[in-house]
């Protein structure tokens, strides 16, 4: 078997006496994307936060392309990147200056030609000159994801790629992540709270609640898992925090916690 691109080990991540991250371990194969799921409060931005390097776990061990996080921080995130809705490039710059930034941050070569690349992978060069502060929230995520690609990166964290598109540009980003991967071999960590995104992006699924693992397989496995119709009724039934064993013959469950 190859060395996993992502190794998480025993990952406890606490704040006073809130346990945010409680003991989770998952690896992500090369080539592999991995859907983080659960609802808000889950763990899954605190997670990603702690593999980036941003915040320093509690307990526990994250090793990136088989060097230990904390050590060797620096020379893996150069092999990495990043996109999520929430963050916001520079808006003062125009759409071809943000990425120059990012590209030279990275030492990406040939940057104009790659500028262009991405651009039109993400059917955005009409954009190419617009000052970013002035585009949609669908833009600006495309954006996003025109920087996260912009050093051909080997591991990929995508945080809610598709939160803020219309369902035509989102099937066209699905589309995109699932090329990346098959052509580049591009391995992604991948969280949304959009299940048609999970079902139709994610080869495998960690479900994270109150910090901990639930379950994992693939989005098949966690559906039969629980015995519901589709991986939304899962979620839906985690997040409203009731019923999480499995459903006995006659349909009837028990519960772990009240709800």
């Amino acid at each position: 078997m190859p060395e996993p691109i992502l190794r998480v080990t025993d990952l406890v991540k606490r704040f006073g006496d809130f346990t945010a991250v409680g003991g989770v371990s998952f690896d992500i194969a090369p080539g592999e994307i991995l859907g983080l799921l659960g609802a808000n409060g889950a763990g899954k931005t605190t997670a990603i936060n702690m593999v980036l390097g941003l915040i320093t776990p509690t307990s526990g061990s994250i090793s990136v392309f088989g060097q230990d996080l904390a050590q060797h921080r620096t020379a893996i995130l150069r092999r990495m990147n990043f996109c999520s809705t929430y963050t916001n490039l520079p808006g003062n710059l125009l759409v071809w200056q943000n990425l120059t930034v990012f590209g030279r941050l990275y030492g990406v070569p040939d940057l104009p030609r790659r500028i262009d690349e991405v651009l039109d992978l993400l059917e955005i060069a009409h954009l190419k000159k617009r000052v970013a502060g002035h585009l949609s929230a669908g833009e600006s995520t495309r954006l996003n994801l025109c920087k996260a690609l912009l050093n051909r990166p080997r591991l990929l964290l995508l945080d809610e790629p598709t939160a803020s598109l219309d369902p035509d540009i989102a099937d066209k980003v699905r589309k995109v992540v699932r090329r990346v991967c098959q052509e580049d071999g591009v391995t992604m960590l991948y969280t949304s709270h959009n299940m048609r995104d999970v079902e139709e992006v994610c080869d495998r699924v960690v479900f994270l609640h109150k910090g901990r693992i639930l379950h994992q397989g693939t989005p098949e496995q966690i559906v039969a898992h629980f015995q519901e119709k589709t991986l939304e009724d899962v979620f839906i039934r985690v997040a409203r925090g009731g019923d999480l064993e499995p459903r006995t013959a006659d349909g009837s469950v028990t519960p772990t916690f009240p709800s």
